[in-house]
């Protein structure tokens, strides 16, 4: 190991042996709770393409049951794709009484959502732009997707990739082709790269999977994935990097355990020792942060939905993300009914209304400009 990091690999080492003492600072405000924890969610809208005057989602966004909405290649209609879109997305924000986070995940290779099929640019994968390792084409393409995003109206993107591809037999994240490289120091250039591009075209970018999903050997989506033996210090550095640069606007956890992170072997989502003492505490950031899905399956089928969400307010998370792309034996879930239970857990003390109160300072804060 470089001695450039030895002295966060020590600090690291120092934050997992004591205990965490953070303490949230209450935030006052003369917003309602609802309005607070209306903000914490973030959701996907199912199959719409559109959406009617009357459609529940366009009251529940009036009633600031959510914050933010989450888009997938299954909301963009087939035909007049673009028009269609940008529609969609506008009479979306227009209900919205705070401005709404309009998100996509677009990394590009794979997990493009905006192909060229239905009209859009191509934009080839972080993989293919790491091996390449060339400026000028990683802002090339960052900014035509970036100034893409801009016309429809996305504010956010879930992007870029800051895992490492440590083990070539992932196959989340490197046999997909999402992480730049195993190399910090690349990882690192390209992101940046991509950050400055979607900057340029005051788009905002939300960097995952923290604390780094690039060693695992199995998928989050499908079950329980436990990093203990195989993920590397290393893997902090492409954050600790970006982190320095001043340019973040949100991360997002992984859900991946570690009992050497954890020993009570809690994913990274759930954990105050990763979120509030890794995140937060080592590496000094005070910014939002994202869940993934709190539908994939390491986290629903393993927790429950009541005890997942409280663990993730507790362990410091801002925005939890309810994606619906749910099998066919699940139900998609409202952001009332995911409202409703946060709600019930702070009026029970499970969650002090502190936690919700410093969330919502974050997110105002982040929303600014959108």
């Amino acid at each position: 190991m470089t001695t450039k990091y030895a002295h966060l690999k020590k600090a690291l080492l120092l934050s997992l042996s004591c205990s965490l003492n953070i303490i949230a600072s209450a935030n006052s405000s003369v917003d309602s709770l609802d309005i607070k924890i209306g903000q914490m969610i973030m959701i996907g809208i199912n199959e719409r393409t559109q959406v009617a005057d009357t459609d529940g989602l366009l009251t529940e966004i009036r009633n600031n049951k959510l914050g933010g909405i989450v888009l997938f290649e299954k909301n963009i209609a087939k035909t007049d794709s673009k028009n269609n879109l940008q529609t969609l997305i506008q009479t979306l924000k227009k209900s919205a009484d705070i401005p709404l986070l309009i998100t996509i995940d677009e990394e590009g290779g794979k997990v493009h959502r905006l192909k060229e099929k239905y009209g859009f640019i191509g934009m080839p994968s972080a993989a293919y732009l790491g091996a390449l390792n060339n400026a000028d084409s990683t802002l090339k393409y960052n900014r035509a997707l970036a100034a893409e995003l801009k016309e429809l109206g996305i504010n956010f993107n879930y992007a870029p990739t800051l895992d490492m591809a440590l083990n070539p037999e992932n196959t989340v994240i490197v046999k997909r082709e999402r992480s730049f490289s195993a190399q910090p120091e690349i990882v690192t250039k390209h992101a940046l790269l991509c950050i400055q591009a979607h900057h340029e075209n005051d788009v905002k970018t939300i960097l995952k999977h923290f604390p780094g999903h690039g060693s695992s050997t199995a998928d989050s989506h499908l079950g329980i994935v436990d990093v203990s033996d195989t993920w590397d210090f290393e893997e902090l550095f492409p954050y600790y990097n970006v982190l320095k640069s001043g340019n973040v606007d949100a991360i997002m956890t992984a859900h991946i355990i570690n009992k050497k992170w954890d020993s009570s072997m809690l994913p990274a989502t759930l954990s105050k020792k990763v979120v509030d003492g890794m995140l937060r505490g080592l590496l000094g950031y005070n910014g939002v942060v994202f869940s993934d899905d709190m539908q994939m399956h390491a986290i629903s089928r393993n927790y429950g939905l009541d005890n997942a969400i409280e663990l993730a307010i507790n362990a410091g998370l801002d925005i939890l993300m309810f994606a619906n792309n749910v099998n066919s034996d699940e139900q998609p879930i409202t952001a009332s009914q995911i409202h409703a239970k946060i709600k019930q857990l702070v009026k029970t003390g499970k969650i002090p209304q502190t936690r919700i109160n410093e969330s919502y300072q974050r997110i105002l804060k982040l929303k600014n400009g959108v």
